[in-house]
């Protein structure tokens, strides 16, 4: 079986691959995407229309429930999250044997959810509320605006939405209003 590049790179077969690189082809990527008539909607996924959106991946990063079926499938309900036993034949022998294919469940937090909620939402194209940081968050949040990683006018709409600049750094982004 084909291991995929990052299982080299974490053993140190591969060189890490340089950041400038990979952000020099993310936008040329974006471009060629608008050039076809896609638009962004979350940092790495553009659709022709809203309707072509991904709608199971849009339910993980707003925070809805979701519920996966199937070996190694991951499933959210009201704020636990559990995940299946990835190996079909585990998976097939728990359900025969009449038990959950669970693996593991984590209960988050209130802090937990709130950090997951500003960490996906402000990757979405119509941003995050910014009343869900702190205030220390806020501050970040105009600094960040004069650096131009967040869109000026959408933080004065109480948005917390992220430039092109600020989609290449997002989670620098996130760390910055989250700190």
């Amino acid at each position: 079986m084909e291991r995929p590049p990052s299982h080299h790179v974490r053993r140190g077969e591969l060189a890490t691959p340089d950041d400038d690189d990979l952000a020099d082809k993310y936008l040329m990527a974006d471009k060629a995407f608008s050039a076809a008539g896609l638009e962004w909607y979350e940092v790495s996924n553009w659709a022709s229309s809203v309707a072509q959106r991904c709608a199971h991946n849009l339910l993980y990063w707003q925070g809805a429930d979701w519920w996966g079926v199937g070996p190694g499938a991951h499933s959210h309900v009201g704020g636990t999250r559990w995940w299946n036993v990835k190996h079909p034949a585990a998976y097939t022998s728990r359900l025969s044997d009449g038990r959950s294919p669970a693996y593991a469940r984590e209960v988050l937090t209130d802090e937990e959810r709130r950090f997951e909620r500003v960490l996906l939402g402000t990757r979405l194209v119509d941003g995050h509320p910014l009343d869900d940081v702190h205030a220390a968050g806020r501050v970040a949040a105009a600094d960040l605006v004069g650096r131009g990683l967040l869109d000026g006018s959408a933080l004065v709409s109480g948005r917390l939405v992220l430039t092109l600049q600020g989609r290449l750094l997002a989670d620098a982004v996130v760390r910055d209003l989250l700190d």
